[in-house]
């Protein structure tokens, strides 16, 4: 029991500080568009060569170990879709709506993704939803509601671009979604190191042919501003907090790990905050407080270990 209720605090610790760095995301690419002219396949091109070889490396090296686990064909087309729709389709999705919607925006639309997750795992996969993770998610979504509701500008609505980008963020939720999921069925069985490697790599690969077909060489003719965000976007947004987050899967469930990760927009306030001049507010401060005692309600919920495998 010592040793589940150790492997679910540490599982917490290391989802929170994955959703942390991929919050880092946001302020990367709002920099990127702010300093340069910069299409979102680009961007996204650009993080994935940048994060390309580390997740093939990393992908040699799991399947090199004496326990290492084959795919079967099943799991190796499993492997494909869910980690483009993860890191090729979802992130497309939302570096494509950035460009429309405000920040506050997009944090609001795009964190409704837990609310998916589990209404994924309950009718597809048939996995019970225990009342303290509807309760967290109450609280966090109330939280969110409160932080952000002073900085959501209705007025953007008037932008001709605005519902697009909306949509566009909010079909992002949904495919996250799906990967959080997916990866959760797949990980425990062959291991959240290999899983994210070989995910992410079958992710950068459509990435890059998508850019190929659609621009060609021009990946190579960028501002230096762009490389320097793109390969820290790469690193500490993408490489750090994917392998983090595939840890907390394997260890707390993916239906825990969505819930955790609705921490993000906090910290993405502060982060906004010290890079780009935006005002906290007291309303954001309240919000923050509920949403941390969202998260705190998951840990009343340690079962869950068992239940995901």
């Amino acid at each position: 029991m010592k040793k589940q209720n150790y492997q679910f605090v540490e599982g917490v610790l290391i989802a929170l500080g994955g959703a942390i760095l991929f919050s880092t995301k946001a302020i990367f690419v709002k920099l990127a568009y702010r300093d340069a002219v910069v299409s979102a396949l680009t961007l996204l091109a650009l993080r994935m060569v940048f994060s390309l070889p580390f997740f093939v490396g990393a992908a040699f090296v799991s399947s090199t170990k004496s326990d290492n686990v084959k795919f079967s064909k099943k799991e190796w087309i499993g492997i494909a879709v869910i980690g483009c729709l993860g890191y090729y389709v979802s992130s497309l999705l939302d570096f494509v709506g950035l460009k429309y919607v405000s920040a506050g925006i997009e944090r609001l639309i795009l964190f409704s993704y837990p609310t998916f997750a589990l209404l994924m795992s309950a009718v597809i996969f048939k996995q019970a939803v225990k009342p303290v993770q509807w309760l967290a998610l109450a609280v966090t979504y109330v939280g969110l509601a409160v932080a952000f509701f002073g900085e959501v500008d209705f007025s953007a609505a008037q932008n001709p671009n605005f519902f697009f980008g909306s949509v566009m963020i909010f079909i992002c939720a949904i495919t996250y979604a799906g990967y959080m999921v997916g990866s959760g069925q797949i990980i425990p069985k062959v291991g959240a190191t290999k899983f994210n490697s070989y995910a992410m790599s079958f992710a950068a690969a459509g990435v890059l042919i998508h850019f190929v077909v659609a621009h060609g060489g021009s990946l190579f003719q960028q501002p230096f501003i762009i490389y320097a965000y793109s390969f820290l976007m790469a690193i500490f947004a993408t490489v750090l907090p994917s392998y983090m987050v595939a840890a907390s899967i394997n260890k707390i469930g993916s239906n825990n790990v969505a819930i955790i990760g609705s921490v993000g927009p906090v910290s993405t306030i502060i982060l906004a905050n010290v890079f780009l001049d935006e005002a906290i507010t007291f309303w954001q401060l309240l919000g923050t407080a509920m949403i941390l005692v969202g998260v705190l309600l998951i840990g009343k919920q340690k079962n869950s270990i068992t239940e995901e495998g």
